[in-house]
């Protein structure tokens, strides 16, 4: 009875695993020479997709100036600049040099043209302010890296099926969101802020480089075939070629992507420390009516702007001791902008009274927001009964 239980267990187990692979494998609806066929036709970029390029371009610019985030998923689902970025995994993943060539000239010529566009449409614009849908595509955060990866397996995974799924490959073009940031860039050149365009750009850069990191990685786990050389040396050395230019775009790209983690820990914790620190003692006479975070490979700064009783010198040590003790921002400097005293300016005390107005405007504003959703939910509950 013993040995009957361990027995009973592997084969429990065995049976289990049978059916994971039945239900995850996906090689036998793979088609091979339709998927190299179709990546290879979607890099071509000439006539049509010149045009389609630039209108898609004039869109997105258009829903970006004004807000609009319908208008910038209509862009994004017209838009062909998904097609090289495969094309460069599939290259890689299959060793084709004409392929990978082919992919990044077409590449760097959708750019160019995509950021002359945007750059054009944003000079002739009479909107020159930064909104939110702008602003969301100048700090990339891991997040984006996560959307880029994941989209980009689930979009080479649907071009690889028999029976390609459109629906897939559109929600891959709206989630990656390759188009808002070249926008964006436009945007930055055309307005003379250089950080806007780098943001951006930045943000495109890492969304291609995972796509097309995506695409490398399945192409191989699925086992495409190799392109083939007469030559057998030209075939080690096309192989060795872009062993090395994988290599040279990876690393940094990691490096990037490793900042982009160290952000997005920095944000979230010092978000946290300002929730916190509300609460506290140190506090109890005084409201922070605004905070600013800035985040630099070297340092990072939290700005604090606080309205009621002024903090003391010893406060603001502690404060900054509980920030880089408990939070673990110990590179973070914590700046303390007080609203009382004899010393403040006029100009310092408007500010601080706009952004009190703004933060009450704002907590109205949800509060108003919550109260719609519970009528809603009211006249729903009427309805039913």
């Amino acid at each position: 009875m013993a040995t009957d239980k361990p027995s009973r267990l592997i084969r429990l187990f065995r049976i289990i695993w049978h059916k994971i692979k039945e239900y995850t494998q996906i090689k036998e609806d793979t088609d091979y020479e339709a998927t190299v066929d179709s990546i290879s036709k979607s890099v071509v970029f000439r006539g049509f997709n010149v045009w389609i390029l630039f209108f898609a371009i004039i869109v997105a610019s258009v829903g970006l100036n004004v807000n609009s985030t319908a208008v910038i998923i209509g862009a994004m689902l017209i838009s062909p600049l998904m097609g090289p970025i495969n094309g460069v995994g599939l290259a890689i993943g299959t060793f084709d040099e004409a392929l990978l060539r082919k992919s990044i000239k077409n590449l760097v010529i959708m750019v160019a043209i995509s950021i002359v566009a945007s750059t054009l449409y944003f000079l002739l614009s009479p909107i020159n302010n930064a909104r939110s849908e702008l602003l969301a595509r100048t700090q990339p955060t891991i997040f984006d890296v996560f959307i880029a990866f994941f989209g980009g397996l689930a979009g080479i995974l649907a071009t690889s099926r028999k029976s390609q799924s459109i629906t897939v490959i559109s929600g891959v073009a709206i989630a990656t969101a390759l188009m808002p940031p070249l926008c964006t860039a436009g945007y930055g050149i055309a307005t003379g802020q250089i950080w806007y365009f780098l943001g951006a750009f930045y943000l495109f850069f890492i969304n291609s480089f995972f796509i097309a990191l995506a695409t490398f990685v399945t192409v191989r786990l699925l086992g495409f075939p190799e392109a083939r050389y007469v030559d057998e040396h030209r075939s080690r050395t096309v192989k060795r070629l872009i062993t090395i230019f994988t290599l040279i775009v990876l690393i940094p790209s990691i490096y990037l992507a490793g900042d982009v983690i160290k952000e997005a820990a920095f944000n979230a914790q010092s978000l946290k420390f300002v929730n916190e620190i509300e609460n506290n003692e140190i506090l109890s006479d005084t409201e922070i009516i605004k905070s600013d975070r800035e985040y630099h490979h070297r340092s990072q700064t939290i700005t604090l702007t606080l309205f009621g009783e002024p903090l003391d010198e010893i406060q603001v040590l502690q404060l900054q001791k509980m920030l880089h003790n408990e939070y673990g921002l110990k590179k973070t400097n914590l700046v303390v902008k007080q609203s009382a005293g004899k010393s403040i300016d006029i100009k310092q005390q408007n500010e601080i009274i706009e952004d009190l107005i703004d933060k009450k405007d704002e907590t109205i504003r949800q509060q108003d927001s919550i109260i719609r959703e519970l009528k809603r939910q009211i006249e729903v509950k009427d309805l039913q009964e």
